[in-house]
This record gives C-alpha cells, structure tokens and sequence, in this order.
C-alpha cells in the first residue's frame, strides 16, 4: 500500500485513515454514500460549479464528491480529488466513471505542492475538519486559488445537535469508560462546529467575506435496512464504533443490546431517523 506522507503533525490522522478504521470506510463506501448523499446535493447547490472551472475537493475519500463536481465542470473544466486515505482513493480510483475531466491524488493538503492560482473552487464534505494546523492548511489551499476563486464546504455542527452519531455512543458509555475528551481546537469531526474558530481560521489563512449557513437533516442510519442495519453500522464506524475498540466480545455484546434498545424507538418501517446538524460554510479567496 501506498503511504500518504504529509505534515508531521498530521501524522496520527495519516495512520488512521490508512488502518483499519479507513479500510473499513472503504468498504462501506456505498452505504454511507447513501447516507451522506443529500449533503453532496446541498454542499454542490451551495458551491456553484461551473462548466469550465478547476476544482479541488479535499478530503474526497472514496470519491463521490469528485465524480459530482467533475460532471458540473464538465467538459473543458477538472475536478482534484485529494485525500490521505489510500483504501480510500483506491476506492475511488475504481468506480469513478471513465471519461470524466478528474483526477485522485494521495496528498495532506497541509503540504501539497498545488501549482499557485490555477483552481476556482475549493471545496469539501467533511474533509477538512482533521487538520492539525487548520490555519496553514487553508493558507496553502488559498495560494493554490485564483483571485477570483472561492471555497464551500460542509462540516458537522455541535455534538448535541447530531444525535445520529452521538445517541449510539451515549448506549455504548453504559458498559466503557467514556473516551478521552477532544478539545475544541484538535482535530475530529466536530472541530467546525465552532462559528468563531471557523472565522478565525479562514480569515487567517486570507479568506474573506466568509458566511456559514446551518442546514438541519433527517438522517436515516438504517439505510433503509431495518433496525439491525442501524445496529451494525454504528458498531463499524463512528464514535461509537472507537469507544469499543479494544474491549472483550462481552463488553461488546452488552453494547451492542443497548444500542439497539435505544434505536428501536425511532423505527419506522425499515428506517431509523435521527436528527443531523450541518454547516455549509462559503468565503471567497480576495
């Protein structure tokens, strides 16, 4: 396997999504397509591609984003689709429709060399939460925009807001010590959900006229499989999924009952919707 190499201080995240914790994304990539899909819809009306323009999309994972940019900037545009994860790339690599004007490259983008001024957009679902230095990454993103470019991207609003995500874990706290908190300034998927810091970061690595919209969302975890899809796809990823690693298959077990008392409830024929919470944040380069 190719290994992605990058910025020192991102080094953790680098090994993490090329473990075990990002093949397993990898191999759920239809699945959570499904899931993330309507957010790709939102993040895409809100960025504006045009016919023409160069985007880059970071964090693309499997590569969803990409393909759905690349068809928007088709045929005399491009779309980048730049991620750490090689099972994820890989991925990508491999379902991406062929004729398209893209390309996937295994790169931090704290560090990559991007030829300065050459994209329009610059964009991301959930990919750009995991920097370590969140204010140099966006700076070497920037240089790689033109003057008249501009960035769009989602990412996750506080913890309480997402219950999706975090009712499951809440189950699991009933049989585990609770994880080590994250600080609000270290990367993870929720080190967005602040207005100030978000504001901060862009405005400090050259960004202007930044605005962030809320969007709420109804997010069906069951992927319209029934209530034990909704079980198992919180045990496979997710915060949920990293407070159990390491624990005896008991221990597992017991959570694993509890996670799905608590899910039951919102059951509705082979769905199971819990609420969602979005920013969908816009800035432009100068």
């Amino acid at each position: 396997m190719e290994q992605s190499s990058g910025h020192e201080l991102n080094a953790d995240q680098i090994a993490y999504w090329n473990g075990p914790s990002g093949q397993r994304w990898a191999d759920r990539h239809a699945v959570q397509e499904t899931l993330l899909g309507p957010i790709a819809d939102v993040l895409i009306d809100r960025a504006k591609p045009k016919s023409g323009e160069r985007v880059i999309d970071v964090g693309c994972g499997s590569g969803a984003t990409t393909v759905a940019f690349a068809k928007a900037v088709a045929p005399g545009g491009f779309a980048l689709g730049l991620d750490v994860s090689e099972p994820m790339l890989s991925q990508a690599r491999a379902l991406a429709p062929k004729g398209l004007p893209l390309d996937f490259v295994l790169a931090d983008a704290t560090v990559h060399p991007f030829e300065p001024a050459s994209f329009d957009l610059l964009a991301s679902r959930f990919g750009v939460m995991f920097f370590a230095d969140p204010i140099a990454s966006f700076a070497n993103l920037h240089r790689a925009l033109k003057p008249s470019g501009r960035l769009a991207f989602a990412c996750w609003r506080e913890p309480k807001e997402n219950p999706w995500m975090m009712a499951p874990l809440m189950a699991v706290y009933k049989h585990v010590p609770k994880m080590p908190p994250v600080g609000p300034e270290e990367p993870g998927p929720f080190a967005f959900a602040s207005e100030e810091r978000v504001m901060r970061i862009l405005k400090g690595a050259g960004f202007v006229d930044a605005a962030m919209q809320p969007y709420d969302l109804a997010m069906d975890i069951a992927i319209g499989g029934g209530l034990d899809a909704a079980v198992d796809g919180a045990l496979q990823i997710g915060p949920a999924s990293r407070a159990l690693q390491g624990h005896p298959p008991e221990t597992y077990d017991a959570a694993k009952a509890s996670i799905r008392d608590m899910l039951a409830p919102f059951l509705k024929g082979q769905s199971v919707t819990l609420q969602g919470a979005i920013w969908i944040v816009t800035a432009k380069a100068a």
